[in-house]
């Protein structure tokens, strides 16, 4: 059964933070908010959470998972930037994107696409998300929290508990969370190429 914890949206209260942490480390599966939406996180080191987090999903290797990160220092670190790269990586971080990057050897291989070796990488634009990545002190390996069948990720914490309470351990509730999930952009071409049309502005990519 899932522990359920009310987190406040703007000024999360740090006691809540250090036991959100805990259970990452613990090796437990939780439900955050973010800039999107809800999203589903475990640590990047523990296998067993990340088969979790893909049986919830019902996605395979191929399905890119995204590290969530706290700086452009961060993705730098677990990814291969180049300069044209990084200033478009800071013009739009953080927000509501990820982007598809080639993966370094500091990330454990069963993290990346079998064939690729890429990763979604994301800067959020939320203090909840943003507070636990300070607080963990270390990348969070998430996906969007959208269920097998469903055209939209959960919105609400009680619409979670009722759909997962059984499969998480920790759900940080804020209320209310977007509905639409991250513009996904792969850098790893020539040019960005669009994947996936969501909450970020398609404006400094010049898709509009």
């Amino acid at each position: 059964m899932a522990r359920v914890v009310n987190i406040h949206p703007d000024s999360p209260q740090s006691r809540l933070l250090v036991q959100a942490a805990e259970f990452i480390r613990n090796g437990d599966v939780v439900v955050l908010p973010t800039d999107s939406c809800y999203a589903l996180g475990c640590h990047l080191g523990d296998k067993d959470a990340m088969d979790r987090i893909r049986l919830i999903r019902q996605i395979d290797e191929r399905h890119h998972l995204t590290l969530m990160v706290r700086d452009l220092s961060e993705i730098a670190h677990f990814a291969r930037v180049d300069n044209a790269q990084y200033r478009l990586l800071k013009a739009t971080t953080p927000g509501s994107y990820t982007f598809i990057l080639e993966g370094t050897k500091e990330l454990p291989r069963r993290v990346l696409h079998p064939k690729r070796k890429t990763i979604g990488l994301r800067i959020p634009d939320h203090p909840v998300a943003l507070a636990l990545l300070a607080e963990l002190g270390e990348p969070l390996l998430t996906t969007t929290l959208q269920l097998p069948g469903d055209e939209a990720p959960l919105t609400e914490g009680w619409e979670v508990q009722e759909r997962l309470d059984e499969q998480v351990e920790l759900i940080l509730d804020c209320g209310h969370c977007g509905n639409q999930p991250t513009t996904v952009i792969d850098l790893t071409g020539q040019a960005p190429e669009l994947l996936r049309a969501g909450r970020g502005s398609l404006a400094p990519f010049g898709f509009d």
